[in-house]
């Protein structure tokens, strides 16, 4: 098993906007020294909590700091861009990087990002679809670009001078392009079924609970089934909000306090979701009625706490009624206490891993 990091930052409105930016990249430029793998920024343009517009942007900060993370969009929220500005930003960010970018790439989970965008009651998901094929098209066909669409119109026919460049579009430093992942929330998702398909790597978000995520990899395999090529759990990575401490007491006083980083972050996500009518995720029972799914309950189900030992056993747990996911990808939060959160950090790439890796390799 291999880890990772993933952050879509939420931090308290009140938090210096300047210094919370120090903190995601510090996090991140910590994970590199640690030897996490691969570290993913989400991003969302209006929202004083989640304070990240453009994870290529920030993802191109890091580029010449870090050596060895291979660095993600956690994703790019195509409706919400023209697919010209992100191809050609992806590719500047692929050679920044010298191959180290993972494309991950969505619709969008912000409704005030949607509203703002003008797409609140557009069909997103075709939005998307029509956005990433005409990025592939871009990448791989020659100018002038000629691409049709019912959202978009990409076209260089009347302005292309190839003997002095102009009209032309840059590819990415892989070819044919960088590897592209979806993140998965809900149970069952079709979408995962199409990702495989197209050959694109499947992320299964921390909010959502493991019983849920359980149902994705059979989807994965199905789609893969469908592409008749060999599904490999190395493809699939899985996200959850870990803390690890010294010992238990503490993990537990820190995860689960609802007004601490782990608390803010749930209770930030819930107000959200509940406002759009949209608190299914949060539930293990579908049929759970919204006044019972409260802070307490999410927290006590979706963080993964404890002391190196008992952080062994439980991602060993989740491994084995999961089955063999690639990565796990840790994912960053507030830093209440940014000597804890460090730790946590520490602890787990150190300590937890090579634990886990070991008993993994002795069944």
């Amino acid at each position: 098993m291999k880890l990772g990091f993933f952050t879509m930052p939420i931090h308290p409105a009140s938090r210096d906007y300047t210094q919370t930016l120090r903190e995601d990249r510090e996090a991140v430029l910590l994970a590199d020294r640690l030897g996490f793998a691969e570290a993913f920024i989400g991003e969302h343009f209006t929202d004083l909590c989640e304070t990240i517009p453009s994870c290529l942007s920030f993802i191109a900060s890091l580029a010449h700091d870090t050596r060895q993370i291979r660095l993600g969009s956690g994703t790019v929220n195509l409706p919400n861009s023209h697919p010209v500005q992100v191809a050609a930003h992806v590719s500047m960010i692929d050679h920044l990087l010298e191959g180290r970018f993972l494309f991950g790439i969505g619709p969008g989970g912000l409704r005030s990002d949607w509203e703002a965008m003008g797409n609140l009651d557009a069909d997103r998901n075709a939005m998307f679809v029509e956005a990433i094929e005409q990025i592939l098209a871009i990448w791989t066909e020659e100018a002038p670009y000629n691409l049709k669409g019912r959202y978009w119109t990409v076209s260089t026919e009347q302005t292309l001078i190839p003997e002095a460049g102009q009209g032309i579009i840059l590819p990415p430093f892989q070819k044919p392009h960088p590897p592209i992942l979806v993140t998965a929330i809900a149970p069952h998702s079709r979408g995962i079924v199409a990702a495989a398909e197209r050959g694109w790597s499947l992320i299964s978000a921390n909010f959502t609970h493991t019983k849920w995520i359980a149902t994705h990899w059979p989807k994965y395999v199905e789609g893969c089934e469908r592409a008749e090529r060999m599904p490999d759990p190395a493809d699939w990575r899985v996200a959850r909000s870990i803390f690890v401490a010294e010992e238990d007491a503490t993990a537990r006083r820190y995860a689960l306090d609802p007004e601490g980083a782990y608390g803010y972050y749930y209770w930030n996500l819930m107000t959200k979701r509940r406002r759009g009518n949209a608190l299914g995720v949060f539930k293990e029972d579908p049929e759970m009625p919204d006044s019972e799914c409260t802070l307490d309950y999410v927290l006590e189900r979706l963080v993964l706490w404890g002391s190196v030992e008992t952080m062994v056993e439980k991602i060993l747990a989740l491994r084995q009624e999961l089955g063999p996911f690639g990565t796990l990808l840790y994912c960053g939060h507030d830093w209440v206490n940014p000597e804890l959160a460090r730790r946590s950090m520490e602890l787990l790439a150190t300590e937890v891993l090579p634990r886990v890796n070991q008993a993994l390799g002795e069944t």
